[in-house]
């Protein structure tokens, strides 16, 4: 047994928000009160000035294996989703092979077995990721997948995304898409617009996002499937959901934590750690993402975790390839950015980046008696250099090196048992 004595208890889908104790026996929540008795044979967790949040979910990330494990191993990738605060952590299925039949699904899940972060599954869309072929969503089902996506890729082309979703609906999967019409993108790199000009690197146009979300909201409509939009970059794309939210259409959306901080101007230092996909856009572009954020129209906040080997990015800007770490900054980043300065409140933080993710997905998500003791102790007071040298990912591509954050992860418990204790990974 463990108790959590005298902790700042913070769940919006419970109506919870004061100083409370949390009992948990064995792998679940057994009560949620003020004052609660301890045990002898309760080990106490002093968390006094502390933040206490359902467990945090982290639907987007890639975790490398198999096939990339120079990037990133499970290992790793747990152990830095333990460091963040995350509980539960979704794996995108580019891999190589692509998750795109159950017998991967079978191994990762074999692979994840012991570990002290909870690991789920994001299946293939269609077969090798880039194809017309779809893959058998119901067996991966079967099998333990909780969403399906072709991420890196957008499903190939309308035909194909209304064939997934009717396909996906009869397993009440949800398309997670990644949205761009790469014809548009034509093989460009940073945002198109003045610091492409000036530095002369090809563009992408935000219009190339826009194109692929009206696609997919129409086919939603169409079809009465699912789609939730990922790492969302444009603000017409954020006008977009926010107008297909109103008429009822089946869609929900995320943003990065790295979108709502940072616009084009970081690549005026071509560190490789800035190139992403889709890119850092406009200041008006990220002052829209954080309007969706605050008005509801985006629902999860995630990181797009996405490691590369040392070498792969030492590069020159357009030969490396795209994508960030962020499994270790995010919650500091954003209680640093927007909590902390009154932009945004607890509750929203824990909705987009705890609750949200756990309805909409079937994850949990929440504290209440019964569930599932996965609990995020946050220590807001903490102040900490972002030094990727001492990352537990094997990823050190940050655009965040040397910059100063404040709130730390102090433990992270998953089923009752710590995945992170006083800040060090179990």
């Amino acid at each position: 047994m463990k108790l959590i004595k005298d902790g700042h208890v913070i769940d919006p889908a419970n109506s919870l928000d004061d100083i409370m104790d949390i009992l948990i026996v064995n792998d679940k929540i057994s009560k949620i009160e003020k004052n609660i008795d301890a045990n002898v044979e309760c080990e106490i967790i002093n968390a006094k000035g502390l933040k206490v949040f359902p467990g945090l979910i982290d639907m987007h990330v890639h975790l490398r294996e198999p096939g990339f494990e120079h990037k990133e191993t499970i290992q790793t990738g747990l152990a830095a989703a333990a460091k963040g605060g995350f509980t539960t952590v979704a794996c995108m299925p580019n891999t190589k092979p692509a998750i795109d039949d159950r017998t991967i699904v079978e191994a990762l899940d074999r692979k994840a077995r012991g570990a002290k972060v909870n690991l789920k599954v994001i299946g293939a869309a269609t077969k090798n990721i880039d194809s017309d072929q779809l893959t058998e969503m119901g067996d991966m089902k079967e099998a333990g997948i909780v969403a399906i996506s072709n991420d890196g890729k957008p499903v190939k082309n309308a035909y194909i995304t209304r064939r997934v979703l009717e396909y996906a609906k009869k397993f009440d999967l949800i398309l997670i898409e990644h949205c761009e019409d790469e014809s548009m993108a034509n093989g460009g790199f940073i945002h198109e617009g003045y610091y492409s000009t000036i530095l002369g690197l090809k563009g992408i146009p935000r219009e190339s996002e826009d194109l692929i979300v009206a696609r997919d909201i129409a086919l939603a409509k169409m079809t009465g499937g699912k789609v939730h939009i990922a790492h969302m970059s444009s603000k017409n794309s954020v006008q977009l959901v926010r107008e297909a939210k109103i008429k009822g259409i089946n869609v929900t959306a995320e943003v990065t934590s790295q979108h709502l901080v940072l616009t084009d101007q970081v690549v005026e230092s071509f560190d490789t750690s800035t190139k992403i996909n889709p890119p850092f856009r406009s200041e008006d572009d990220r002052e829209a993402l954080l309007a969706g954020i605050i008005d509801g129209t985006i629902d999860l906040i995630v990181t797009d975790h996405a490691p590369h080997a040392r070498w792969e990015k030492e590069v020159e800007y357009a030969y490396a390839p795209f994508g960030v770490v962020g499994l270790e900054t995010s919650l500091s980043l954003m209680y640093t950015k927007f909590v902390k300065t009154g932009i945004i409140s607890y509750n929203t933080l824990v909705e987009k980046m705890a609750n949200n993710p756990g309805r909409i997905f079937k994850l949990g998500g929440e504290l209440k008696i019964g569930a599932d003791a996965d609990i995020t102790i946050f220590d807001p007071n903490k102040e900490w250099v972002v030094n990727p040298d001492v990352f537990y990912s094997m990823g050190r591509n940050t655009p965040f090196k040397g910059w100063n954050l404040e709130g730390e992860v102090v433990h992270t418990i998953v089923k009752g048992d710590f995945a992170l204790k006083d800040g060090k990974v179990i």
